[in-house]
């Protein structure tokens, strides 16, 4: 190694002087550290209860899209049963004997469940679906601030690692900076700040959407 050190007070000292070949290895390192990061028990068990929070919401959504299916087809029986009875009533009348009523007891049954549907379903839209909306964007956020401290907890690790590593350095040199964010741990801080940020933004989300459901449910009291 040949330098001017008046002219190059600061040196860097790198594993590869193949720029490409160092971007691979820091990346492979860095998702390597993420992995473990994820599958730590805390992270597991952050995602897990987010997974059940998102399949409680689609399960609430699918039940609302079955039954607005149900009530659209059933008022469309209702509709042709409303005919079918009127017609049958005339008839019975015309011919002067005992009026026809035995289709308008299928239709009444008919009418009472679409009227029941139809609850059920402002039910869904009204309280059940943004309640696990709101679970939902919670659990989420709460799985990303999980896997964030992991992140930087294993990037703290690799730290005290190189450090630990340059101590006899230091001890010759007395003063040896070292610039964290080149390297694994850097990247990893860096990943743990994105998701801390996405985190904020699906807790404000649902924050957002828990005073819009305080406000409607307060409004129609």
């Amino acid at each position: 190694m040949s330098f001017d050190l008046a002219r190059t007070p600061t040196l860097e000292a790198v594993a590869t002087k193949d720029e490409q070949a160092l971007a691979q290895d820091l990346h492979q390192r860095a998702e390597e550290s993420i992995t473990a990061a994820v599958a730590r028990p805390e992270v597991v068990e952050a995602r897990g209860a987010q997974q059940k929070a998102e399949e409680r919401l689609t399960r609430l959504r699918k039940a609302e899209r079955g039954l607005s299916a149900y009530v659209k087809e059933s008022r469309e029986q209702m509709a042709a049963g409303e005919f079918a009875a009127i017609e049958a009533m005339v008839e019975s009348a015309a011919s002067k004997a005992k009026i026809d009523f035995k289709k308008l007891e299928g239709l009444a049954a008919l009418e009472n469940q679409n009227r029941v549907a139809t609850r059920a379903i402002g039910h869904l839209i009204e309280k059940l679906i943004p309640l696990a909306q709101i679970a939902n964007l919670r659990e989420e956020a709460h799985a990303l601030m999980a896997e964030a401290r992991a992140v930087e907890e294993i990037a703290r690790q690799r730290a005290q690692k190189v450090l630990g590593s340059i101590r006899e350095a230091v001890s010759q040199e007395m003063v040896l900076p070292v610039d964290m964010s080149k390297g694994v741990a850097g990247a990893l801080v860096a990943h743990a700040t994105r998701l801390k940020r996405r985190a904020v933004e699906i807790s404000e989300n649902a924050d957002h959407v828990e005073r819009s459901f305080q406000e409607r449910v307060g409004g129609g009291q």
